[in-house]
C-alpha cells in the first residue's frame, strides 16, 4: 500500500498541472473568441478530448511509443511500460510518466474548457463587468482580472473532486494500460482476492484525499471569490 501512494500521487498530480493548464487556456480563448472559428474549433477539439476513452487512448500511445515508432528518433527515449521512481532517477521518472500524464490529462482538459468557457460567458453579462467597463477598464484586464478570477469558482470545484477521487484509485485504467502499480491497480487486485484488509485500507485513504480536496477547495474559495469573505 505505501508503495503504490507514490505511483497514484505523480500520476496524478503530473496530468493535474497539464489539465488545469489547459483547461484555462482552452476556456479563456474560447470564451475571450465566442461565436468565432477559434471558438468552435477548440469546442470540438475538446469534445473530442472528452469522448476519447483513456484505456483506448493511452493503448494507442502505447502502440506508436512502444512498437510502432519506439526506434524512431520521436519516441526513442521513452522507457519500457512501469514506474521509476524519482529519488531513483529524476530524468527516468519523468520519461516513464509524460506519456501516461498527457493521456490521463486529454479527458480532463477537455472538460474544463468547456466548463470554463460556459461560465466566463455568463459571468461577463453580470452587472460588474458592466461596472468595470463603465469605469474605462481595459477588455483584456475586465476578462482575466474580472470575469476570470470569479469565472474560476466552478473549475476550481471540479478540479478538487476530480483530483481527490483520482488520488484515491480513479486512475485505475490509466495505471492499467501503462503498467503503474498504483493505489487504483492495488484496489482492483485487492477486489479480485477479496483481500478485505486491503480493501479497507484503501477505502480510508480514499476518503481521506477526498475530504481533504473539498477541504483545501473550501479554502481556496475564499481567495478567489470575495463574496466568500462576507459570509457570516
Amino acid at each position: 500500500m505505501i508503495g503504490a501512494i507514490p505511483v497514484t500521487l505523480s500520476l496524478v498530480g503530473g496530468a493535474a498541472v497539464l489539465w488545469v493548464l489547459g483547461g484555462l487556456v482552452v476556456g479563456v480563448i474560447a470564451g475571450a473568441t465566442r461565436g468565432t472559428f477559434i471558438d468552435r474549433a477548440l469546442m470540438i477539439l475538446s469534445l473530442i478530448g472528452a469522448s476519447i476513452p483513456v484505456f483506448w487512448l493511452g493503448e494507442v500511445a502505447n502502440l506508436l511509443t512502444q512498437s510502432r515508432w519506439h526506434d524512431t528518433w520521436l519516441f526513442s527515449w521513452v522507457p519500457p511500460l512501469g514506474y521509476i521512481p524519482l529519488t531513483k532517477d529524476p530524468w527516468g521518472w519523468f520519461k516513464a510518466l509524460v506519456i501516461p500524464w498527457f493521456t490521463l490529462a486529454t479527458l480532463y482538459v477537455g472538460l474544463y474548457g468547456r466548463v470554463l468557457r460556459a461560465s466566463l460567458i455568463e459571468m461577463m453579462q453580470e452587472d460588474f463587468i458592466r461596472t468595470a467597463r463603465a469605469k474605462g477598464i481595459g477588455e483584456r484586464r475586465v476578462l482575466l482580472h474580472h470575469g476570470l478570477r470569479t469565472s474560476l469558482v466552478a473549475f476550481v470545484t471540479m478540479f478538487g473532486l476530480d483530483f481527490g477521487a483520482l488520488v484515491g484509485g480513479g486512475a485505475l485504467l490509466t495505471e492499467v494500460v501503462f503498467g503503474l502499480q498504483g493505489v487504483g491497480k492495488l484496489t482492483y487486485e485487492a477486489l479480485q482476492t477479496l483481500d478485505l484488509p486491503m480493501i479497507l485500507a484503501t477505502v480510508i485513504y480514499a476518503s481521506f484525499f477526498v475530504v481533504m480536496a473539498n477541504f483545501v477547495v473550501d479554502i481556496v474559495f475564499v481567495f478567489i471569490d470575495p463574496r466568500a469573505r462576507d459570509v457570516r
